[in-house]
């Protein structure tokens, strides 16, 4: 079989791309070894007319206006500003750390002006290592032990199963911290859930008479039958050069979903379980879309190492090992014939924007 592009994955990197490209005129193939389209961002109406995320809680936020315009292309947008709460200490405190949490944690009245300072006293008398050599130092350094030691320190080694020592302080950018009242997790500009759903905005992306599709087919038992000018691989980094440096960790869920009947289950989308219960967080889905129903749909996360790769594990030996794949990649991609993009082909945090953004960059520079 010839094509112009093959593009590896259906998710937002391959979609992207494959859209890109065959309005420039290619020929795309698209191969998706899920039995459906979207990757992990992939979404559906339940039995009871819920909207889930089959693969735990996607928010789309950006600041990217090219992005913003992209997406909007194929989809309209429920605007939805996300806000988290965490279960500490038996109660729901505000998350990310502001102003409210602090009062909530050290019962003390603060001002918003005070917070800043009240934060560096706190930091003042911690220890850590400055410059910061892992996870543990960023946090600490931001907003001292005790808030990290309630809301970060065993949130992450139930997500990661690794003491924070061990992970690379690049874990810890996405954290954020406010010295305001603003509770939203995301500031972005631009902030959304797809009305109709991630799906069917992938479904439109991916409808265009020069992409054809195959599902349930992976990538590595037809590669050497299918001729293509230029491969887009959106898969394991490691697999793809048959692990040759040895295998990367990714981490995985296992994803309990539960249905009530009750018409909320908690105030807040998603609520984080840093010290208590086996789970990392619940996710009820009802929030996202602002769905009416008589019952509830929630979900439970449970971090495990095995099953379909979600997330990177920034260890030391891991990045190192990523170095190594990265500078073959580098060799591929200068040929013209290959892309690697997106969070497993470049072992790299991206959030969904991110993706976007570079699917968008990466596939216009190679046409």
């Amino acid at each position: 079989m010839r094509t112009d592009v093959l593009v590896v994955g259906s998710g937002l990197a391959g979609a992207t791309s494959a859209r890109i490209l065959a309005e420039r005129g290619k020929k795309v193939l698209v191969v998706e070894k899920l039995k459906h389209i979207a990757g992990h961002c992939h979404d559906q109406k339940n039995e009871h007319n819920i909207t889930i995320h089959t693969y735990g809680p996607h928010i789309f936020h950006t600041n990217n206006k090219k992005v913003w315009d992209f997406v909007s292309r194929f989809s309209r947008f429920h605007p939805y500003q996300h806000k988290v709460l965490s279960y500490v200490e038996g109660r729901l405190v505000p998350f990310p750390i502001n102003r409210d949490t602090i009062v909530e944690i050290f019962g003390k009245k603060v001002a918003t002006y005070e917070v800043e300072e009240f934060l560096r006293k706190e930091v003042e008398k911690s220890r850590y290592n400055d410059p910061p050599k892992n996870f543990r130092d960023v946090i600490v350094s931001q907003v001292g032990e005790k808030l990290y030691e309630l809301f970060f320190k065993n949130y992450t080694i139930k997500q990661w199963k690794r003491d924070p020592e061990e992970l690379s302080p690049k874990v810890a950018k996405r954290i954020p911290v406010r010295f305001t009242r603003d509770d939203r997790y995301f500031s972005d500009k631009y902030q959304g859930i797809p009305k109709e759903g991630y799906t069917k905005m992938v479904e439109r992306i991916l409808d265009h008479p020069n992409i054809s599709i195959l599902l349930g087919v992976d990538y590595f038992d037809i590669k050497d039958e299918i001729k293509a000018k230029i491969t887009v691989y959106t898969g394991e980094l490691d697999r793809f050069f048959e692990y040759m440096y040895g295998k990367l960790e990714y981490r995985s869920l296992e994803l309990r979903f539960e249905t009530y009947h009750t018409e909320y289950y908690q105030p807040v989308a998603v609520v984080n379980y840093p010290n208590d219960y086996d789970w990392t967080r619940i996710t009820e889905f009802k929030h996202f879309l602002n769905e009416k129903s008589p019952v509830t749909t929630i979900c439970f996360e449970y971090p495990k190492a095995e099953g379909e790769p979600y997330y990177i594990v920034m260890t030391e030996d891991n990045l190192k090992k990523r170095e190594l794949y990265m500078r073959e990649v580098a060799k591929l991609e200068k040929t013209g014939e290959f892309v690697f993009i997106g969070r497993l082909a470049e072992y790299k945090y991206y959030n969904m924007d991110q993706v976007i953004g570079s699917a968008i960059e990466k596939i216009q520079k190679v046409v």
